[in-house]
């Protein structure tokens, strides 16, 4: 498949994820309560990957890309293209909710809590170093999960629904201490979009999900390779 097309497909899905998953929280998210932004975040990703997946692998987070290139699934030279497509993608999706919200009032306040934060602007009030160890831990096992749904040696036809229920899972942890991120690329969209504190805090959801995912990458390998 032609490098173009997947980073589209790669962009395409990432943009449905955070137009799916933030635009939820943000527009809907005192009625759904925790659990119906878990959820929409959960079912916009299965959505992804049953769209899309088959172009380009259905990552739409540079984590899982990271994390597949580490496990030796995913060739080192497309990595930088397909996070940028992310990155991009992520951009599109959080222009779209941003452009959507424009004039409404109170909806600053409301897209804020679409970032994600630590510190005061966690929704628990949950510091620093809880942060960088939910992120990092939840996005490990959210990676391994990943690399085990899609191995060749698993049944075939549930990758995506287990990866999507894996995301309503840790969200239902992780929600409370950071609005959960496990994905830069979604963490940068509303970050750039509405600024401030959320673009001062980012190198977080940047750094903790990509240790996360990578370390996944390395144990998969480890002890996923036959005997």
């Amino acid at each position: 498949m032609n490098l173009r097309r997947k980073c589209a497909a790669e962009a395409l899905g990432t943009a449905w994820l955070v137009i799916g998953g933030c635009g939820s929280a943000a527009l809907a998210g005192p009625s759904l309560g925790g659990v119906g932004v878990a959820l929409a975040f959960g079912l916009s990703l299965m959505g992804g990957i049953y769209a899309l997946g088959h172009i380009s692998g259905g990552h739409f987070n540079p984590a899982v890309s990271l994390g597949l290139t580490a496990a030796g699934r995913f060739p080192r030279r497309n990595l930088p293209w397909y996070l940028t497509a992310q990155v991009l993608g992520a951009l599109i999706g959080a222009g779209f909710i941003r452009i959507l919200t424009l004039g409404m009032p109170g909806m600053e306040e409301t897209l804020a809590h679409v970032a994600n934060g630590y510190g005061d602007h966690s929704p628990g009030g949950f510091g620093l170093i809880a942060a960088l160890l939910a992120e990092s831990v939840l996005t490990f096992f959210f990676v391994l999960v990943i690399l085990g749904a899609t191995d060749g040696r698993a049944p075939a036809g549930f990758a995506a629904l287990a990866i999507g229920l894996t995301l309503v899972a840790i969200l239902l942890v992780g929600l409370p201490i950071t609005n959960l991120s496990v994905n830069p690329a979604r963490s940068t969209g509303p970050a750039i979009w509405f600024g401030g504190w959320a673009l001062t805090q980012l190198w977080v959801f940047w750094l903790a999900p990509l240790w996360g995912g990578f370390v996944a990458g390395k144990m998969y390998r480890l002890v996923a390779r036959p005997l």
